[in-house]
Order: structure tokens, then C-alpha cells, then sequence
């Protein structure tokens, strides 16, 4: 009778390990740098501009999600397979990692005013945390990949200056 209960556990372990080995952190790291982008274009919020912004990471994170989705289920996956509900759903979870990537630097806005930040402060903060996002996403892909340790920091070391290039066109465009 124990090993009833633990076959089926046993089993969404194994799958949840298999899901893990093959995780794909591409969107993560896509999804930061769009992040990090959203804040360097939202300069000139209106009268919420905390709020908006907030907004606007998120929903640029979904919209960029479905327009990846409908990218791999229609560009790729159509012509190689049939779409049922368990591809879409995979294709669904695997894109996720792009809207995962917006909510710390949303979260930083919101949290900003218990921080004693002005609106200033807060893009900033946004901003720092989607680079570290960034780098954070990179590495662990890196990581799982099984990268030595020289590559995952020539990974973080890259993501890294890609992530200051982003924060210069902050300083160029003055927002």
C-alpha cells in the first residue's frame, strides 16, 4: 500500500527533475532585458507614474509572453508537429520565464515609496533589478547547463555589460 502513495509522487518528482534539467532560461534573460528596456522608455509617465510602471512591465512582459508562444507554436512548432492542448501548454510554460522576469523589477516600484524613493529612486531601482535579473538568469542557465565555472562567469561578465549598455541610454536619454 506504500508504495501506492508513493508511485504517483515518485513520479511527478522525476518529472519535475526532468522538467528542471532541460529548463531553457533564454526567456528569462530575454525577458529581463525587456524589463530593463521598459523602464529606460517609460521616462514620461503620467500622473501614476509608479503605478503605471508597475503596469507596464507587466503587461509588456505578458504581451511579449503570447507574442513568443504564438512564435513557437506557429513558426516552429506547426511544421514539425500537430498542436493538441499538451503542446500549447508546454510551449505556454516554457515562455513563462518572460513574464517571470518583470515582476522583481514591478516589485521594486511598488515597494519603492517603503523605501523612501522618489520616482526617480524607483526607475532606478527597476532598473537595477532587472540587471541583476539579467545576470541572475543567465548564470543559473549557465549553471544548469553544467558550464564551468571560467564560462559562467564570462556569461554573467556579458549579460553584465549588456545590462550597463542599457542603463548609458538611460543616462544619454535623461529620463
Amino acid at each position: 500500500m506504500s508504495s501506492a502513495r508513493t508511485g504517483p509522487a515518485t513520479a511527478r518528482r522525476a518529472r519535475r527533475v526532468e522538467r528542471r534539467a532541460r529548463a531553457d532560461y533564454t526567456g528569462g534573460v530575454y525577458g529581463s532585458m525587456l524589463a530593463a528596456s521598459v523602464v529606460i522608455g517609460a521616462g514620461s509617465l503620467g500622473s501614476f507614474p509608479r503605478a503605471e510602471l508597475v503596469l507596464l512591465l507587466l503587461l509588456t512582459g505578458v504581451v511579449f509572453w503570447i507574442a513568443h508562444v504564438h512564435a513557437q507554436l506557429f513558426g516552429a512548432r506547426l511544421a514539425q508537429q500537430a498542436l493538441d492542448r499538451r503542446v500549447v501548454l508546454h510551449v505556454c510554460h516554457d515562455e513563462w520565464p518572460i513574464v517571470k522576469a518583470a515582476v522583481p523589477p514591478a516589485a521594486a516600484v511598488a515597494v519603492s515609496p517603503l523605501l523612501g524613493l522618489d520616482v526617480q529612486g524607483a526607475f532606478w531601482l527597476a532598473l537595477s533589478v532587472a540587471v541583476a535579473g539579467q545576470v541572475g538568469w543567465s548564470v543559473a542557465a549557465a549553471r544548469r547547463a553544467g558550464a564551468s565555472r571560467r564560462l559562467v562567469a564570462v556569461t554573467a561578465s556579458v549579460n553584465l555589460l549588456l545590462g550597463l549598455l542599457i542603463i548609458s541610454f538611460k543616462i544619454v536619454l535623461k529620463h
